[in-house]
């Protein structure tokens, strides 16, 4: 029996999975206001890694996602379960995030590993050197 580990992936190998595997649970780590405000994936839903008031990390996290996942199914690595993709601002609290799942037995975690708006150009823009939005993937905001 082998260790499940946190798979890194791009924004577009992600779209793809998404296309291709019904059951995939496409997460959104980020906080609500950002989620909201900031744009989207379409088809991702919200489930916060931290967020506000207090800014701590959501000790329901895991226990958010099984809730997705075939009715709460525990998913462990010797059991095929659906796979988890999380994204963020640019693949740094998804990850982990990640690792949290990981810990927590799930076998089929998904990192995009540059984001929803990727890391800072050398001007503190984002969205210019790589993410979800860069990639043109379909997005939405409110």
């Amino acid at each position: 029996m082998s260790k499940a580990e946190l798979k890194q992936i791009s924004p577009t190998q992600a779209s793809e999975m998404i296309h291709e595997e019904a059951n995939v649970l496409f997460v959104d780590v980020r906080s609500s206001m950002e989620f909201l405000f900031i744009g989207h994936p379409v088809g991702a839903v919200n489930i916060p890694w931290i967020d506000e008031p207090d800014w701590d990390i959501n000790p329901h996290f895991a226990r958010d996602i099984r809730k997705l996942i075939l009715g709460g199914v525990i998913c462990n690595v010797d059991s095929q379960c659906a796979p988890v993709i999380l994204i963020c601002r640019s693949g740094k609290r998804s990850a982990e995030a990640g690792q949290l799942l990981v810990g927590e037995n799930f076998n089929r975690v998904y990192n995009i590993n540059t984001g929803f708006e990727g890391d800072l150009d050398e001007t503190h823009h984002r969205s210019s050197l790589g993410g979800w939005r860069y990639d043109g993937l379909p997005w939405e905001q409110c």
